[in-house]
C-alpha cells in the first residue's frame, strides 16, 4: 500500500513540475506583511522590527503556513529573561500557552495549550531546525532536551492544521531555529554574551561565524551553572553546536550540523502545600539527580530546481541518554540516615538510551490553472527509533551523582518504533483575496516492546507481554484565508490529529494489568477560525476561537472479578474549546516626529473550557474538568524606550486548575493531588545597545516575590508540589566583533 502511495505522489509531483509556470523571484522581506511572501529557511524574519512577535508568511522554504494558526517569536527582540529559558516571558505573546515552572534555570521546558498536559512539552511536536528532538515522537514524545534559548534565532509555533505536515500531535508544532550566523557578511565574526545573576548564576555564550563565496559556517559554545533558587538545586548545562554550509552553486547547497548538550541538575523534590507557604526554598531531598546527554547530527540539502520549484531533504538522528537517580518515596517519608547501617538508604536509578534516525524530504512548486497561480507541496518521512530502558536499579547510598547500579536492574525493556508518512498540501488561489488549502497525510506506524518487567518474589523474571502493533491511516484537513485588506485576513481550518499508543501503555505489569487487544491510537481534530493582521505599523492582532476534539484517550479502568485487574484501554473523549487573543499596540508610531521613542502595549489571553465527555468509561472522571487545564491565562506588558534603550514590564496571570482527572479539590497528604491555586507574576527587563556592537541587559523575575507552584508530581522530579522560583535577577553584557 505505502509503495503505491509513494509512486503516485512522486509521479504527481513531477507532472506538476513540468507544467509549472514562472513566478516572481524569491525575495527576502523583514517586514510583517503577510501576503505572497516566499522566504528561505534561513531568513531572519522581523530583524528590523522591535516586536518579538510576527505572523509566519504563507510560505517559508518548502513549508506552507497559509490558513494555519501560527506565530513566530524572534529571540533577538524578546524583552525577557532568555538566559534562564523563562518561557512565560519568551512566549508571552502566544496566547493560551501553559508553562510548567519547576526546573532550576528552565533546563526542562514544559509547555502546552488548549487544555493539554505541559509534561516536557509532549503534546507538541518539538523540533530543532525542522527535525525531531524528542526522546521518541511516537512512543515517548517527552522533550528532555531543549536548546538553550540564547542559541535560538527564532521559535515557530503552529497549531491546528500543522498535524498534516508534522504528524502526531494535538497541541501543534514547536520548532526551535538555532542561530547559524546567516546575517554575517564577512569571513570572520566573534560574538559573546556573559551573564551573572541570583543564586550564583553564570552563563557564557561565545560564537564564531563567517562567510565566503562558497562556504558559510557558524559555531557556538554555551555554558551555564548555578545553585538554583531552592536548596538542593545545583545545575550545569554545556552545549556546543557547529554548522557548515557549502554552496555548490547559487541554487544548490548542503549543510552539515551537529549539536551536543549535557545537563545535570540536582532535584530538590516536592513539598506539601503548607511548606510552600512557610518556606518554599526548603527541600527534603538532597540526593536526587537528573542527567541528560543529547546529540543531534543532521545533513540538509536545499535545491532550487528553477524559479518555481524548491526541494529540501533532511537526514537526522537523535542520540540521547537520560539518567535519573534518587530517593523516590512520598514526600511524607524523610530521606534520612538509616540507624542500623549508619548510611542513607539506597537510591533508585533509571537509565534510558534513545537511538533514533530519520529522513524527511519536502518539495514545493508553483503552477497555474488558467491565469491563477497555485502552490503544491508534498513530502515523505521515514523514521526508526529504539529506546532501551533500564529501571528500578539499586543505586548507591551516596549523596552526589553516582550512576552505579548494585546488582542488576529490575526492569530491562526495549521499545521499537517505525514510521512512514506522506503528505500532500495545496494552495488554491481562488481569487486575489481567497485561498483554500486542502491536504492529506498518510501514516504507517509500528511499535513493539519486549524484555523483562521485573522479578517475582522467588527471583524469577517477569517477561513483558509480547506486544507488536502496526497500523496505517489517513489524516485530512482543509484551511482557508480571505484577505480583507493587504495586511489583514480571516482564516479558518479543520484538521485531523492523533496521539500514538505510548511506550508506557505497552509495559503493563502482567501480574496486575491487562492491555486491551483492541487498544488504538487516540484521534480527533482541531478547528480554528480567526481574524489577524496589521493596521499600519500601529496595531497587530490575532483573535480566534478553537474547538479540540480528543477522542479515544488511553487510560486504565478497574475490572472487578476473580481476580480483579486494571485494563489499559481507550477510556473515552474530552473536548476543549475557547478563545485565543493577541493584540499589540505601538503608540510610539502615532507621532512620526518622535521616531526615536517607543511605547508598545500588548495583551494575550487564552480562554479554555476542557472537560471529559459524559460517556467516559472511567466513572470517576466522567463529566469532570481536564487536569492541568487552567480556564484563564492572561499575559500583558508595556515596553517603553528612547533610541537604543528599552524597558519592559510584564504581568502573567494563570487561573486555578486541577492536578488530576478526579478533580480532587483539597490537597492530599502527600501533595500529589489537589487544586493548583491561581497566581500572578510580574517581571521587568531593560536593554541598552551602545557603540553599535555592544549590548547591556538586566532584569528581575517575579518582582513581587510571589509564592506559587505550577505542578504536582506523583514521582520524579517530585513527588509532591513543586515550587516555582521566587524573586531573582540577572545582568548581561554582550558584543560582536
Amino acid at each position: 500500500m505505502s509503495r503505491r502511495v509513494i509512486l503516485i505522489t512522486v509521479s504527481f509531483i513531477f507532472s506538476i513540475q513540468l507544467t509549472a509556470q514562472k513566478r516572481e523571484k524569491i525575495f527576502i522581506d523583514d517586514s510583517t506583511k503577510i501576503r505572497n511572501n516566499y522566504l528561505l529557511d534561513i531568513t531572519v524574519v522581523g530583524k528590523k522590527s522591535k516586536s518579538d512577535y510576527q505572523q509566519l508568511p504563507e510560505i517559508v522554504g518548502t513549508t506552507i503556513y497559509a490558513g494555519k494558526k501560527n506565530a513566530l517569536i524572534v529571540l533577538d527582540n524578546v524583552q525577557g529573561n532568555v538566559v534562564n529559558n523563562t518561557m512565560r516571558q519568551v512566549l508571552a505573546k502566544v496566547p493560551g500557552i501553559h508553562v510548567w515552572e519547576s526546573d532550576p534555570s528552565g533546563i526542562q521546558i514544559g509547555i502546552a495549550a488548549r487544555g493539554l498536559s505541559p509534561n516536557r512539552s509532549w503534546e507538541f511536536n518539538v523540533r530543532q531546525n525542522g527535525y525531531d528532538i524528542a526522546a521518541d515522537p511516537f512512543g515517548y514524545p517527552e522533550a528532555y532536551y531543549n536548546p538553550q534559548l540564547q542559541s535560538v534565532q527564532r521559535i515557530e509555533v503552529v497549531r491546528g492544521q500543522g498535524a498534516l505536515q508534522y504528524g502526531p500531535q494535538f497541541g501543534g508544532m514547536v520548532n526551535f531555529i538555532l542561530r547559524n550566523g546567516n546575517e554575517i557578511n564577512k569571513k570572520f565574526e566573534f560574538e559573546t554574551q556573559q551573564t551573572v545573576g541570583s543564586n550564583s548564576l553564570f552563563n557564557s555564550y561565545n560564537a564564531i561565524g563567517g562567510k565566503t563565496k562558497k562556504i558559510h559556517y557558524y559555531s557556538f559554545l554555551d555554558h551555564r551553572n548555578g545553585n538554583g533558587w531552592r536548596k538542593n538545586s545545583r545545575f550545569f548545562s554545556n552545549a556546543g553546536f557547529g554548522t557548515v554550509t557549502y554552496f555548490f552553486n547559487p541554487n544548490l547547497s548542503l549543510t552539515a550540523e551537529i549539536m551536543h548538550s549535557h545537563t545535570r541538575s540536582q532535584q530538590a523534590g516536592g513539598l506539601i502545600d503548607s511548606q510552600i507557604q512557610q518556606d518554599a526554598k526548603e527541600s527534603s531531598r538532597s540526593r536526587n539527580w537528573f542527567d541528560i546527554e543529547w546529540t543531534t547530527p543532521a545533513l540538509m540539502l536545499n535545491y532550487n530546481l528553477n524559479e518555481n520549484t524548491r526541494w529540501n531533504t533532511k537526514l537526522f538522528a537523535t542520540i540521547g541518554n537520560r539518567n535519573s537517580l534518587g530517593f523516590l518515596q512520598p514526600i511524607t517519608i524523610k530521606d534520612s540516615i538509616n540507624i542500623s547501617t549508619g548510611e542513607y538508604n539506597n537510591r533508585t536509578i533509571q537509565k534510558d538510551t534513545y537511538r533514533n534516525f530519520g529522513i524527511e524530504s519536502r518539495f514545493i512548486t508553483d503552477y497555474s490553472i488558467g491565469k491563477i497561480k497555485n502552490t503544491f507541496s508534498a513530502g515523505i518521512r521515514l523514521y526508526t527509533g529504539i529506546t532501551h530502558r533500564l529501571a528500578d536499579g539499586k543505586g548507591t547510598t551516596g549523596t552526589e551523582y553516582e550512576p552505579t547500579v548494585i546488582g542488576s536492574y529490575s526492569r530491562d525493556i526495549e521499545f521499537k518504533s517505525n514510521n512512514t508518512a506522506l503528505f500532500i498540501e495545496n494552495i488554491f488561489r481562488i481569487s486575489n483575496k481567497l485561498l483554500v488549502i486542502p491536504g492529506i497525510r498518510y501514516e504507517w506506524l509500528a511499535g513493539a516492546a519486549s524484555g523483562r518487567n521485573g522479578f517475582t518474589s522467588g527471583g524469577s523474571p517477569i517477561i513483558l507481554q509480547q506486544i507488536n502493533r502496526s497500523r496505517d491511516f489517513i489524516l485530512a484537513g482543509i484551511g482557508a484565508e480571505y484577505h480583507v485588506s493587504d495586511k489583514t485576513e480571516i482564516y479558518t481550518n479543520i484538521s485531523q490529529a492523533y496521539r500514538p499508543i505510548q511506550f508506557a501503555n505497552l509495559q503493563a505489569p502482567p501480574t496486575t494489568d491487562v492491555i486491551d487487544n483492541n487498544l488504538k491510537d487516540a484521534k480527533g481534530y482541531n478547528f480554528d477560525i480567526g481574524y489577524r493582521g496589521k493596521v499600519r505599523d500601529i496595531l497587530q492582532f490575532d483573535i480566534s476561537a478553537y474547538y479540540l476534539q480528543y477522542s479515544d484517550r488511553i487510560g486504565a479502568i478497574t475490572i472487578t472479578g476473580s481476580p480483579s485487574y486494571r485494563l489499559i484501554t481507550n477510556v473515552g473523549n474530552s473536548v476543549s474549546k475557547g478563545i485565543e487573543s493577541y493584540i499589540e499596540f505601538n503608540a510610539g508610531k502615532l507621532n512620526s516626529k518622535k521616531k526615536n521613542t517607543d511605547l508598545i502595549i500588548f495583551s494575550s489571553y487564552g480562554l479554555t473550557n476542557a472537560k471529559y465527555s459524559s460517556n467516559h468509561k472511567d466513572a470517576a472522571t466522567k463529566g469532570k474538568k481536564v487536569e492541568n487545564a487552567p480556564q484563564h491565562i492572561f499575559r500583558g506588558g508595556i515596553t517603553t524606550g528612547y533610541k537604543s534603550f528599552l524597558l519592559t514590564g510584564q504581568i502573567s496571570y494563570v487561573s486555578e486548575t486541577f492536578s488530576d482527572a478526579n478533580n480532587t479539590l483539597g490537597a492530599t497528604t502527600n501533595a500529589q493531588n489537589g487544586m493548583i491555586p491561581s497566581y500572578t507574576i510580574m517581571d521587568i527587563t531593560a536593554t541598552y545597545k551602545f557603540l553599535k556592537s555592544y549590548n547591556l541587559k538586566a532584569g528581575i523575575n517575579n518582582l513581587l516575590d510571589t509564592r506559587y507552584f505550577t505542578r504536582r508530581a506523583g514521582g520524579y522530579p517530585g513527588p509532591g508540589a513543586l515550587p516555582a522560583d521566587g524573586r531573582t535577577f540577572f545582568i548581561s553584557i554582550g558584543a560582536k566583533f
